[in-house]
């Protein structure tokens, strides 16, 4: 044992130390604890609503080996962001204590995401001989609920949802014990005093069982759906090797394609579905436990209900002690996907759930712990090695993002897109960025995206001074802005939507200078009034100058253009044949399009009602897959992308022909001759694969030539990727290929989403630096 007394009192020297970062709720405090005692030094260390405060006395060589330990060995949840340190004069400590939090008003405190069961908490899981046996909320300060069970900071238990849970003498011990794995573990619980679970029929009545989760389990074997409450809501399940189930599933929750989530028990499993690498692998062990887009071993050996037309299935393990028990008990991989009805926000109150999920569930499986505020899962790929997220939110959200390289004084609040909502607050050095919102398509989710802006400016003691949002009026989220704003007082600065997708990328990078943007997603207004997409740009944190982009096209029907891609694809027909595209249309998408509405959108394009002009990488994919008739009409957004995607492969081919013209100090990519060429190899009957793979390597030598240009033009040579687009692995791939074979630096999106779900964090950053820069 460390001896803890001073000898040479001459020697003695006294430390106050501020850590800044995720540092409570994460055994921060016993593992100073621990330190400090084997340093044999005295103070103590406590819990404000800044961080930690550590005050050590001591031998001060004893106080700089403990100040270097703090950062080389703090608990592998925390995240330090910052450590400062005064001397003050000694005043004779005798021991080292943890003492009781402080609270300080106007502080901020970051909180540490929902972290996935540990190994320890594992191994006590199934120990028979452990009084948690089987116990599905067993939990440590290393893992287990924290963003979603709190109410306040400090992050004590007082300010959690389980404030309601007394904890028996057992527990209490734990608790208390700064030797123990559980000291101050605020969620800490037994089978004698903590929440529990009950298995209930749709109409929310208790059925009777003495084990819920074999019920459960059994009931799910029989060819059930449970609803099934979780950490930041309810999740859908269902055996996912039985096609009627998934199927009958896809009817009640009117979700018609898209993929559904799953759940394994284990690595083995998982691998006898999907391939993995090494970097998947860890992915999914990881703490934050995301849904990973893995290749299917074999389309036949699951469903294909479960992700019509995709070769990537999405899969997590079991990331909550119920989740391990309930898999474990029904040994078949389950399908886990979000507890809504399509397109609405997840369910996370009880009542709520058994009145909108009762028509889809035959059965609930529930506890009393109850969930502050909703969070879904992430979604997460490998992308050259390294991860790349798809849906930033259970695990990730809402750890704070350092930025770096940018003064950022002012407190701001950017509310985000339209689809793939996330908000993010500006504060202090840090950009924080929500959990999931989704789709502003409903009511639903619109009160969504207000219940989590009312509890970030809680939580993280933030007071807007400036709001942020996007350019276009109609969104529902600029809407939000508008009467926050206004309601409040607050200057509003609206920021064009795809420099917010580059200057997100930007900021992730913590690069402050000017790069060549390219911004390929489905559409954002345009600073000219029309829809961009397909976008190349010279741009910084602050400003940008578009200087090229894909030629225009109109979009006929406007919003219904993006849900029936042929009307895209009778656009550029329109284009190239003029009245001649009738005909051709017919013959290439007529067998599921009736003639007389292509006859329709063509006179909607001819007289030019409600048909904007439109510019967008996205849309392009779209056309060449209605085409090709892989899909006609969409269920879900980018589907037609993601089915071209998938029909490609990954051998290199020669690209399609196009045209990059000068105009007006600009450049503008024609993109007519790759659609004529697109039309006359499907007219061939040439093998879809081969048009598709051809396609996407043109998409990629479009990028590469023009950014050659603007490399010659303007002497730049980073490149940063962005927007939905690039979400396509196999175009972003070959992309990075050909600029990184060309010399170029390329940045890609790695802790943000190169999706709309980033935007947030762009609009915040260029609001601030418009207001540095003595914009109104």
């Amino acid at each position: 044992m460390p001896n803890n007394k001073i000898k040479d009192k001459n020697k003695l020297v006294r430390f106050r130390v501020c850590v800044r970062g995720i540092v409570q709720g994460v055994g921060f405090r016993p593992f100073v604890f621990h330190l400090a005692k084997n340093y044999s030094l005295a103070g103590y260390v406590l819990n404000n609503t800044r961080g930690v405060d550590i005050e050590v006395e001591g031998e001060e060589e004893n106080i700089k080996k403990f100040l270097r330990a703090l950062h080389s060995k703090s608990p592998p949840l925390a995240v330090i962001e910052d450590i400062s340190f005064e001397k003050l004069p000694v005043v004779g400590y005798s021991e080292f204590k943890i003492e009781s939090s402080r609270r300080e008003k106007e502080s901020f405190l970051p909180i540490s995401p929902d972290i996935g069961t540990c190994d320890d908490c594992l191994r006590e899981l199934f120990d028979p001989k452990d009084r948690r046996y089987l116990y599905p909320f067993i939990n440590c300060t290393n893992c287990g609920p924290r963003f979603t069970i709190v109410k306040d900071i400090p992050y004590d238990r007082a300010n959690t949802t389980m404030s309601s849970f007394k904890m028996c003498k057992e527990c209490d011990r734990e608790y208390h014990d700064p030797f123990n794995r559980r000291f101050h573990a605020q969620p800490n619980a037994c089978p004698i005093c903590g929440p529990s679970v009950k298995l209930l029929n749709r109409q929310g009545e208790e059925i009777k069982t003495e084990d819920p989760i074999s019920s459960a389990a059994e009931l799910i074997r029989k060819g059930y759906i449970l609803a099934v409450k979780g950490i930041g809501g309810y999740h859908l399940a269902c055996d996912a090797t039985n096609s009627e189930i998934v199927k009958r599933l896809r009817e009640r929750k009117s979700r018609m394609d898209k993929p559904f989530a799953l759940m394994m028990r284990d690595l083995d499993q998982i691998r006898m579905f999907c391939t993995v690498n090494p970097d998947e692998e860890n992915l999914l062990l990881s703490p934050r436990k995301p849904i990973v887009l893995l290749k299917k071993k074999d389309k036949d050996i699951l469903p294909e209900q479960i992700a019509p037309k995709n070769k990537y299935l999405g899969v997590m393990l079991p990331y909550t002690p119920l989740h391990y028990i309930l898999l474990e008990k029904v040994k078949i991989p389950l399908v886990m996907t979000s507890g809504n009805i399509s397109e609405e926000p997840i369910a996370y109150k009880d009542d709520d759930a058994l009145n909108r999920l009762g028509k889809i569930a035959d059965a609930f499986l529930v506890h009393n712990r109850e969930i502050q505020i909703r969070v879904d899962d992430s979604v997460a790929r490998v992308v050259e090695g390294k991860e790349m997220l798809i849906r930033r939110s259970r695990g990730f959200a809402p750890q704070p993002f350092r930025v770096k390289n940018i003064d950022t004084k002012k407190c701001i609040l950017a509310v985000g897109p339209h689809l793939k909502n996330t908000f993010c607050i500006l504060k202090k050095g840090f950009a924080i960025v929500s959990h999931h919102i989704g789709d502003l398509e409903n009511l639903a989710a619109f009160s969504a995206l207000e219940e989590g802006v009312k509890h970030y400016i809680k939580i993280f003691r933030f007071n807007p001074e400036v709001v942020a949002c996007d350019l276009h009026p109609n969104y529902l989220s600029t809407n939000f802005a508008r009467e926050y704003s206004k309601n409040n007082s607050l200057p509003l600065i609206q920021v064009q939507h795809h420099h917010a997708h580059i200057v997100s990328l930007l900021t992730e990078a913590g690069i402050n200078e000017k790069v060549i943007g390219v911004c390929f997603d489905g559409a954002g207004l345009g600073s000219d009034g029309n829809l961009w997409g397909g976008e190349f740009f010279i741009a910084n944190l602050s400003s940008f100058i578009r200087i090229a982009h894909l030629r225009y096209v109109y979009l006929p029907g406007g919003e219904a253009a993006i849900k029936e891609p042929w009307r895209i694809a009778l656009s550029y027909l329109n284009e190239i044949y003029k009245e001649n595209c009738i005909p051709l249309t017919c013959q290439l998408v007529g067998s599921f399009v009736e003639s007389k509405k292509i006859i329709l959108v063509y006179n909607l394009l001819k007289k030019r009602i409600n048909c904007p002009l439109i510019s967008s990488g996205g849309r392009l994919f779209d056309a060449v897959a209605a085409i090709l008739g892989i899909r006609y009409k969409v269920n879900y957004e980018g589907q037609a992308a993601v089915e071209l995607e998938m029909l490609a492969t990954d051998r290199e081919e020669k690209p399609y022909p196009f045209k990059v013209v000068e105009k007006e100090s600009s450049f503008i990519v024609d993109t007519l001759p790759l659609i004529k060429a697109v039309v006359d190899e499907q007219l061939k009957e040439k093998e879809k694969e081969i048009i598709a793979t051809k396609f996407h390597w043109s998409v990629s030598h479009i990028i590469l030539k023009v950014v050659k240009l603007l490399r010659k033009n303007f002497g730049l040579n980073k490149v940063a990727l962005s927007g939905g687009v690039f979400q396509n692995v196999l175009l972003l791939r070959q992309t990075l290929f050909l600029l990184k074979s060309a010399g170029f630096e390329v940045f890609c999106h790695r802790f943000f989403p190169p999706n709309d779900g980033g935007i947030s964090l762009g609009q915040a950053i260029i609001a601030h630096e418009k207001i540095r820069n003595g914009c109104k």
